[in-house]
């Protein structure tokens, strides 16, 4: 039996949580900076790393009591090292090796993605993934196609070569006048919303495993907005004032749930043939927009594989992910030096070794 904490901070969520041989999750705290940074639009790095020092120590304190666990009975302490913003990773790097270098427990620095990956290792009741398999990974910041052959192996098939999936819903969900994060916001517009009204694009890449979703940002952009005025355009407007205005006759729900249905439409077409090219068992599901009811249900349709995605409450950022992930590093033998350094850009692929 292992117990190992994990620690999150890759961009505005403060995470820990205990979790036991990998699979079950013992505790799980999570302070959300979304009320932070929703006057922005966007995440705001410098408040966020800001807010995870001051987040952090009650964050793990937490998870440690809900869990009815000390120090000093973990096997080991796991943090996310990267990819991220390197501020928000800096303070869960440094508060993990503080704790590892006074308990003199294993550190152990866990890919961001391959947490998202293990996420689905933490459905109840516990199934093995029997491998291959294909990982589409979709979240604020990543959007990527890959095929996982065992624990620790993975192959990148193609990724976004602009906006990630999360990215696209933000920007389009700040278009419509909708709070953030935009993802949950468009998905409950798009209830009432008719998504036949719009024919946004779909860009394909020729028979790449690639997206892109810049183009269907910018066709939402020039389909709601009021065109700007001759100031604006010659640059004389600063500030609110150069913003896009939406017009006063578009349905917000229904380019919502247009815009919805070609990213779902998209991520379940490129996913299918990547499935079938490469017989694959079955097909993981992970990353913040993960939760969407309409792509797991798009996902399912045309897909002839089982498709898996996480609890609801794993889709986004966490800790327990990160003990997830770290338990089979651990099992594999792998471990961090405690001068290891953060990564803000870091290829999963990435050798098992080179992990430490």
């Amino acid at each position: 039996m292992t117990l190992i904490l994990g620690i999150e901070s890759s961009c505005d969520e403060t995470a820990a949580a205990v979790v036991r041989d990998g699979q079950q999750v013992i505790s799980n705290v999570v302070a959300s900076q979304v009320a932070l940074h929703a006057e922005h639009g966007g995440v705001f790095p410098e408040l966020a790393s800001r807010a995870h020092v001051e987040a952090i120590t009650p964050v793990v304190d937490q998870a440690l009591e809900d869990a009815g666990v000390t120090l000093e009975q973990l096997d080991a302490i796991a943090v996310t090292r990267g990819p991220g913003l390197v501020g928000s990773l800096m303070v869960g790097v440094n508060y993990a090796k503080g704790l590892a270098l006074m308990t003199g427990k294993p550190l152990l620095g866990v890919h961001h993605i391959e947490g998202h990956i293990y996420s689905l290792w933490l459905s109840q009741p516990f199934r093995p993934v029997v491998f291959p398999a294909l990982v589409l990974i979709v979240s604020g910041g990543h959007t990527d196609l890959i095929l996982m052959k065992d624990h620790g192996v993975y192959e990148r098939l193609g990724g976004t070569v602009d906006d990630a999936a999360g990215e696209a819903f933000d920007k389009v969900g700040r278009l419509l006048n909708l709070p953030f994060p935009g993802g949950p916001n468009i998905e409950r517009a798009a209830q009432n919303g008719n998504p036949n009204a719009f024919h946004f694009p779909r860009a394909r890449l020729g028979d790449t495993y690639d997206f892109s979703f810049s183009g269907l940002k910018t066709a939402v952009m020039r389909e709601v907005s009021v065109q700007p005025s001759a100031a604006a355009r010659t640059g004389r407007l600063k500030g609110e004032e150069k913003r896009a205005q939406l017009r006063s006759d578009i349905s917000v729900a229904d380019v919502a749930a247009s815009f919805q249905v070609a990213v779902a439409d998209i991520l379940a077409e490129k996913t299918a043939r990547a499935a079938r090219e490469h017989n694959v068992t079955e097909i993981l599901i992970a990353g913040g927009v993960s939760a969407n009811q309409l792509l797991r249900a798009r996902m399912r349709a045309v897909c002839e594989l089982p498709v898996r995605y996480p609890p609801l409450n794993l889709c986004t950022d966490n800790g327990a992910m990160i003990a997830a992930a770290a338990h089979y590093r651990l099992a594999a033998g792998a471990a961090s030096a405690l001068d290891m350094e953060v990564l803000a850009a870091w290829p999963l692929t990435t050798p098992l070794a080179d992990h430490a």
